[in-house]
């Protein structure tokens, strides 16, 4: 009997073995292709990761400024994902934000430069402190490391001042809402509360209030201290990486760009130091508009101290300025006293004489005052 004959009969009389048979084969080819699919989808997802952002990120125009910057910044050195993460990093969350950056690129709308929201900046600041143990540290203990809830639920301020859009200038300028959208009530009256729970303990100034990271800039790398061209006291300390960000812009100013500040006591013109960091700090900590010293939120420097910058008396990520005073009177003063037990602001937070403006007569009340 031919071949055919037989199968017909077998399948004729067989209808079960049939449809066992093609069972077992849809079980073996099932697994089978999965198989396949993971080993295309882990190779590609490993070449994407490893290539040069040239030939991955960098080919969405939105992203091609972003790396362009990065080319030329401190960071150079280090690939993408180190900072932002993969697919897969961070699980479903993650592959739910890369799954929507690539509908935004295949959709009709046209973005040219990316804007990361406050938790994607919040998520890449953690990823900061993984190389910047030292520095997230010093912040974390610092004033620069206030809540939500320290700064939009202050009840003194808030009773003082109503809060207002202007609040976020400095405090929560990396917000998603406006502030009508964060507390409640807009007056001076109070019980003030977070619409949004979830925002109660998120930081108002992370990182990247004073840090561009794509900004440019050079690796860092110790000098060789040996050589004494690398320990002349006039070398000059890069802060290409230190900038101010601007809310209404959406973008980091760099300090080589923000303006020296004009300020009056009166009518006469208070010296203000050339330190870059200074033009940073007078951003945020800045007198009203008639450019007046001391008011607002104005801590320039003056009286004895006039002329210097913020960073010859404070740490630069703790704001720390307890042991500033020893930086130039490394044991008495001028005077033959002991400065840090002076009536000032430093010895005592409730003293008239502010460290910030305290000059030789606040304190020295004697007629005829002369230097001993």
């Amino acid at each position: 009997m031919p071949q055919n004959g037989i199968r017909e009969i077998v399948s004729n009389n067989n209808p079960d073995m049939t449809r066992k048979t093609a069972f077992r084969l849809t079980i073996l080819i099932i697994p089978i292709s999965l198989f396949v699919i993971l080993i295309l989808f882990g190779s590609f997802y490993t070449w994407w990761n490893s290539a040069s952002p040239e030939r991955t990120c960098a080919s969405c125009h939105e992203i091609g400024k972003s790396v362009n910057m990065l080319a030329q910044s401190s960071h150079r050195k280090l690939s993408c994902k180190e900072c932002h993460g993969t697919a897969l990093s961070n699980g479903f969350h993650s592959l739910k934000e890369k799954g929507m950056m690539v509908v935004h690129h295949a959709g009709t709308k046209i973005v040219e430069d990316i804007k990361m929201n406050e938790d994607q900046i919040l998520a890449v600041m953690e990823n900061c402190r993984r190389c910047h143990t030292s520095e997230y540290a010093h912040w974390s203990s610092g004033g620069h490391s206030a809540r939500y809830c320290n700064i939009l639920l202050n009840k003194k301020h808030n009773e003082t001042e109503q809060i207002n859009s202007d609040c976020l200038r400095c405090h929560g300028m990396f917000s998603d809402l406006p502030v009508q959208e964060l507390v409640e009530p807009i007056d001076i009256k109070g019980p003030w509360k977070l619409k949004i729970p979830s925002m109660n303990d998120k930081p108002v100034i992370p990182c990247m209030t004073c840090h561009q990271i794509h900004n440019t800039g050079f690796p860092k790398v110790n000098p060789d201290y040996s050589n004494p061209k690398n320990v002349f006291y006039s070398r000059k300390d890069s802060t290409a990486n230190v900038s101010f960000y601007y809310r209404p812009d959406k973008s980091g100013i760099s300090v080589e760009n923000l303006p020296k500040l004009v300020l009056w006591e009166g009518k006469r013109a208070v010296k203000v130091s050339d330190d870059l960091m200074t033009r940073n700090c007078i951003q945020c900590h800045s007198p009203n508009s008639p450019h007046q010293a001391g008011t607002s939120d104005d801590r320039t420097p003056r009286g004895v101290h006039e002329g210097i910058g913020c960073t010859a008396c404070h740490e630069t990520h703790s704001n720390e300025a307890r042991q500033s005073c020893i930086k130039c009177h490394p044991a008495i003063s001028n005077c033959k006293l002991d400065v840090t037990k002076m009536n000032t602001s430093f010895n005592n937070i409730k003293s008239t004489n502010n460290i910030h403006w305290v000059a030789c007569t606040d304190c020295h009340k004697e007629k005829n005052f002369h230097r001993k």
